[in-house]
């Protein structure tokens, strides 16, 4: 299994309805043909310290494998899933792909 992390970072505009209500439905309706397993995802909260999280949010997003990923970014719907991060914040993600282990 090949998990993707996008961790956005914490800034003045993070419009988590937005995220959760269109644009992780957009995600799922466009890249489950293409080997998209679920998507997790973990809103930044105040450290114990109650300083600020970094992160607004990070999302996990479960492919069954590598070739599937890459099937995913290749599909039609995936410039719409771009297009629709700046409905939701200025800041770019940071995305990495990770191998599941253990």
């Amino acid at each position: 299994m090949v998990t993707v992390s996008v961790v956005y970072p914490a800034t003045e505009r993070f419009d988590h309805d937005h995220y959760g209500t269109v644009h992780v439905p957009l995600v799922g309706r466009h890249w489950t043909e293409h080997g998209l397993n679920g998507v997790t995802v973990l809103k930044g909260l105040p450290g114990p310290d109650g300083a600020p999280a970094p992160y607004a949010l990070i999302a996990l997003l479960d492919f069954a494998d590598g070739e599937s990923l890459q099937a995913a970014m290749a599909a039609p719907g995936t410039a719409e899933i771009m297009a629709d991060i700046a409905n939701f914040t200025d800041a770019p993600p940071t995305i990495q792909v990770n191998e599941r282990v253990g």
